[in-house]
């Protein structure tokens, strides 16, 4: 045996629906060499080794369709490519990437796989495929693999490159309406929808989130001063220059206080019940390493809480929890926050988690807190004292369900005064169940870009979707964030279609951008002139805001190496597959292997939308039941079998009798221009093209003046 190992020879990144899966996914060629005579079977102890490093595999299904199903077949004998597709699903699951979907077929050429995994993170996939590759080749040499190490490598890579959680719960509300996301640059920020019709956010902030408030909100003073004015409940308080002014201002307010940075966030710099001097100078040193200005305010008795207001509305809201320690006489209080607080599974760095560690570094008034209780970090407490660690910075225990309706009018009241759509509003009281004004309660600040996860994932109590309510506060009611999207595909035509269509579209009265082999267009204006029938362009135009519609070519070669760039279609049209199609290059072997490229485009048609088919083609008609939505049928004559059967059935078509073009629905007919009233001398082909275009407008609900129109004025010297 001379070629025992595994080689990955092509990855193709399918960045949208593909021919495997409506998912981003990536495809590897994996060639076995001499491996695909020895399955998995013949391989003393790959089994155990695998399974070992492995045990997760018990829960895959594979085709077997019940848990244990992989190991079965791996028992029974399977081959190295499909033993990678399930590694490689395994080790994104286990980094915290959930991944299910995986597919490995073989090519014509002996021993060359197509391994396909779904790949939610390209980055976190590409490391997983190689991995995967590692791994198999260890088990099968009998050689050690880390495999604890390298799922350690995939997670932080994962959390690097991946959706925070708070966005990821928006685009996952998103998702559960059908509402489609692109993700707009490496961090948070995402678009929703399409076009004219989108939304963006950047975490809990939205498109909608307008600067001035945002800057309101980071003044605090202004922030009191406009709530003051509202007969929002806030304590009194002033800015101060100096730890002397701080005194002061301590003094004329009545100590106890708060003393904090003018733009706090996140709790930092914030000291809070100060009664002496000492403690306030200290507070204003401390606050004015943090912010621009000081702000020393009345001390509000009570738990912080935390009330998210999203669209004007209460959505959710969290307590907050002092933290302490309790001493054991030998301890440091320093090595207490660690063994006490700091194990806790719910504490952490990461965004993930509802509670942040407790360190000085991160929260430097936790000196000044234990320093006011005679305590510093080296400080051993004597056997059964409770100490004090950090009075604020634990909002993370639900109490959505607890609070009045009067103190809920309060807060979103405070959100309108500043004018955030949504907000974090913070406010101190003894008990949320009773209104602010009986208890002496206030709010104290109103925060741009709330955190979410002590929401979603709060440290007790239920979990609140605040996505969902996200969500609907950008799209109200039953608005889904999709333009008209009109997808093209075939092995001829395609273009000519896709320009017919786009001029409807213009005289019908909206901005349509068209990317096709001509170039892109925005409303009939070639703003580039490349071959634009791909990924990338679509991609352009669906996040280009000033588009109301949109007309997409996808050439039979982009779809199988690139994927399509929109999830779902209003109107998916299939020009024709010729005879002799195919993509040797690609392992796509003739036209019925073609079939399954182009039926992709049939596959996105919306439940609302429709396929537009040429009954002339037997390979495209026969995707007509493919289409989840309705069905439109283009033939040059009415005699058309596919097109004939669909008529009688009640069915929408476009047809020649003659020298007129007619539209049909059923038996009805009526026609809508006749071909001596366009250009003389179009080629059959062309004609053939118009037909489409009219489907496709029909499909669109465009009416038939305006189709009739484009076509009679349509420049056809382009047409090829």
């Amino acid at each position: 045996m001379n070629n025992k190992t595994i080689e990955i020879v092509n990855v193709l990144s399918l960045r949208g629906p593909n021919i495997w899966t409506y998912r981003p996914a990536l495809e590897a060629w994996v060639d076995i060499g001499d491996l695909e005579d020895f399955p998995s079977n013949t391989l003393p102890g790959f089994y155990e080794r695998l399974t070992a490093w492995l045990p997760g595999l018990e829960e895959h299904h594979c085709g077997v369709g019940e848990r244990g199903g992989f190991l079965l077949r791996l028992r029974e004998g399977t081959w190295p490519a499909h033993i990678m597709e399930h590694v490689m699903i395994e080790l994104q699951n286990l980094a915290g990437v959930q991944t299910g979907f995986g597919k490995a077929r073989s090519t014509s050429r002996r021993g060359l796989y197509k391994l396909v995994v779904r790949a939610r993170y390209e980055q976190v996939s590409r490391v997983a495929l190689q991995a995967a590759r590692d791994i198999v080749m260890a088990a099968i040499e009998d050689k050690p693999y880390d495999v604890a190490a390298m799922v350690q490598e995939l997670t932080d890579l994962a959390e690097r490159v991946g959706l925070g959680p708070s966005t990821a719960n928006i685009v996952d509300a998103a998702v559960d309406r059908r509402i489609p996301s692109l993700r707009l640059n490496e961090g948070n920020l995402v678009q929703l929808g399409y076009g004219a019709r989108s939304r963006r956010i950047w975490t809990a902030e939205t498109d909608q989130t307008s600067a001035i408030s945002e800057s309101i909100s980071s003044d605090k003073d202004l922030t009191k001063r406009l709530l003051q004015s509202c007969g929002v409940p806030v304590p009194e308080g002033r800015i101060v220059r100096d730890p002397e002014d701080a005194w002061d201002a301590a003094q004329d307010i009545g100590i106890p206080v708060v003393v904090k940075p003018s733009d706090a966030n996140h709790g930092r710099g914030v000291s809070t019940d100060l009664k002496t001097r000492e403690q306030v100078e200290a507070a204003f040193r401390l606050a004015d390493e943090e912010g621009s200005d000081v702000i020393v305010e009345r001390f509000v008795r009570g738990d912080e809480h935390r009330l998210l207001i999203i669209g004007g509305k209460l959505a959710a809201a969290a307590k907050g929890e002092v933290a302490t320690i309790t001493g054991d006489g030998k301890s440091t209080v320093t090595e207490l926050i660690n063994s006490q607080i700091n194990t806790d599974p719910r504490r952490g760095d990461l965004e993930e988690f509802p509670l942040n560690l407790i360190t000085y570094e991160e929260d430097p008034t936790v000196l000044l807190v234990l320093e006011r209780q005679g305590y510093g970090p080296d400080s051993i407490p004597e056997e059964g004292k409770m100490v004090l660690v950090q009075r604020h910075g634990n909002v993370a225990f639900d109490c959505t369900d607890d609070v009045h309706p009067d103190v809920a009018a309060a807060a979103e009241l405070a959100a309108r005064v500043v004018g955030l759509d949504i907000a974090g509003v913070d406010l101190v009281c003894e008990d949320i169940s009773r209104p602010l004004d009986e208890q002496g309660g206030a709010i104290v600040e109103v925060n741009a870009g709330p955190g979410l996860l002590m929401h979603i994932k709060p440290a007790t109590g239920k979990p609140r979707n605040v996505g969902q309510a996200i969500v609907a506060h950008l799209f109200p009611g039953e608005e889904d964030g999709r333009i008209p999207l009109v997808g093209i595909t075939g092995s001829r035509g395609k273009t000519l279609v896709a320009r017919l269509t786009g001029l409807m579209l213009k005289l019908h009265g909206s901005t349509a951008a068209v990317a096709c082999s001509d170039g892109l267009f925005i409303d009939q204006r070639a703003t580039d002139t490349r071959d634009c029938a791909n990924w990338t362009a679509a991609h352009r135009v669906l996040i280009n805001r000033a588009v109301q519609a949109a007309v997409l070519e996808h050439s039979l070669r982009g779809i199988v190496t690139e994927g399509i760039a929109y999830d779902r279609c209003q109107v998916g049209v299939v020009t024709n597959i010729d005879a002799d199609a195919a993509l040797p290059d690609l392992y796509i072997e003739d036209a019925d292997d073609m079939v399954k490229v182009a039926r992709t485009q049939v596959d996105l048609v919306l439940p609302e939308g429709a396929a537009v088919l040429n009954a002339d083609d037997a390979r495209v008609a026969a995707m007509a039941e493919l289409s989840d939505g309705a069905v439109i049928f283009f033939a040059r004559t009415a005699e058309a079998a596919p097109l004939a059967a669909h008529r009688a059935a009640g069915g929408r078509a476009v047809f020649l009798r003659g020298d007129a073009l007619v539209l049909a629905e059923g038996p009805a007919e009526t026609e809508l221009t006749r071909l001596s009233a366009l250009p003389p001398g179009l080629a059959p082909h062309v004609t053939d093209n118009i037909l489409a275009a009219v489907g496709a407008g029909l499909a669109l609900g465009l009416s038939r003046d305006v189709i009739q129109a484009a076509i009679e004025t349509f420049d056809y010297s382009v047409a090829r």
